[in-house]
């Protein structure tokens, strides 16, 4: 009995190691869709959040962000942090797109956001359903 209880765990160990232990080469030439959800509006947070998507747009990935909550204060973030605005000018510029919760933007009284598409909940929808990766911040 004790045999086999050490063959079982033994085997476990090796199927789980074999499939959890392998990690994509960079640049292998399989490129994925990544949703970013941003709800936070910790400069630091976020500015590691678009740096990883700058580095995943780079890899050749599609990359997508929401700005839900807090995160819809990028918009006046990058307006004094000079670091946010490098890097969501960056994002843009290399064809990424930012949208933002109409409703948090509303409750902000931010109409007219400069860095984030006005957008609902139904895109926020879309988001989590096309990519095949999303990521929270």
């Amino acid at each position: 009995m004790k045999k086999h209880f050490i063959l079982l765990v033994f085997m476990a160990s090796v199927f789980t190691f074999g499939t959890y232990a392998k990690s994509p080469a960079p640049n292998s030439g399989s490129h994925t869709s990544i949703g970013m959800v941003i709800y936070s509006n910790d400069s630091e947070t976020v500015w590691n959040a678009l740096r990883l998507a700058n580095y995943s747009k780079n890899q050749g990935d599609t990359v997508r962000i929401f700005l839900l909550g807090k995160g819809v204060e990028l918009d006046s973030m990058v307006k004094t942090d000079n670091d946010l605005k490098e890097q969501t000018e960056k994002f843009l510029e290399n064809g990424g797109s930012i949208l933002g919760c109409g409703t948090c933007l509303q409750s902000r009284k931010n109409d007219e956001p400069e860095v984030c598409k006005f957008s609902s909940l139904a895109d926020l929808y879309a988001l989590i359903r096309k990519n095949k990766i999303v990521l929270t911040f």
